[in-house]
């Protein structure tokens, strides 16, 4: 984070799918370092993190609305946490290795939930050779929405792959 005139100016670089480095720069005013938020009813904070907004998360992922996926999940679930107040930097490209900074957020791995999702769960399918940067979607109450609104979490179909699920404040 760099802070400039009163100004928290945060800068993120990544590369589109023509390997071309693309640099976004956001600026917003400045707040006091580390902030915390007031938890709502559906706002998990641990000591140490800031709170995130699950219902700010939620609606993040219903507003995407394509059924068809255009390789960019982790980017999605990414603008998501921070818009439900997640301070995420230094954030991984590939989708399979989102693991720790979930973590450093407040979520904890759990068995896989799939038979009984709860607003707010993400889940990880890790690479395979097939899909060298793995997938990540949330789940909003009623479907799972990564860059595109899914059919249901297994969107690779195969057996092979592996999962790692998380959710906000339960014990690993």
């Amino acid at each position: 984070m760099i802070i400039y005139d009163g100004q928290v100016a945060d800068n993120y670089m990544y590369q589109d799918s023509n390997q071309a480095a693309i640099v976004v720069s956001h600026s917003t005013p400045s707040l006091p370092y580390p902030f915390t938020m007031k938890p709502s009813n559906h706002q998990t904070e641990t000591s140490d993190t800031p709170a995130i907004d699950v219902d700010r998360f939620v609606a993040k992922l219903e507003s995407i609305t394509s059924r068809r996926s255009k390789a960019r999940c982790a980017r999605s679930i990414r603008l998501a946490l921070e818009s439900a107040g997640a301070d995420i930097r230094n954030h991984p490209i590939a989708a399979s290795d989102w693991g720790d900074t979930l973590k450093k957020i407040g979520y904890k791995e759990i068995d896989p939930s799939f038979d009984e999702p709860q607003e707010g769960d993400i889940y990880i399918i890790h690479r395979t050779r097939n899909h060298v940067y793995g997938h990540i979607a949330g789940y909003t109450g009623s479907e799972w929405v990564s860059d595109f609104k899914q059919n249901s979490y297994d969107v690779y179909k195969d057996d092979s792959v592996t999962y790692t699920y998380y959710r906000l404040g339960q014990p690993t």
